[in-house]
């Protein structure tokens, strides 16, 4: 019943994770590039930083079902 559901969350941040890295550009292109030079603001939009944010997240997700994953099928 716990690897199901583990296994179930560990595909879903797997896609998620995917899909947040899919949705980070280059550096003058992108959420980034929004809003003028690079030069101005820090360089980073809001809505940059925010998906720098929720990719970290993710992935921190992403290891800890790896890591309970690797103690139930140990």
């Amino acid at each position: 019943m716990l690897d199901g559901i583990v296994i179930f969350l560990h595909v879903i941040f797997s896609i998620l994770l995917i899909t947040l890295v899919l949705m980070h550009s280059g550096r003058d292109s992108g959420l980034g590039s929004i809003g003028g030079a690079a030069g101005q603001g820090g360089g980073q939009h809001v809505m940059e930083r925010n998906l720098d944010r929720l990719t970290v997240i993710v992935a921190l997700l992403y290891l800890v079902t790896t890591l309970v994953l690797q103690r139930i099928f140990q």
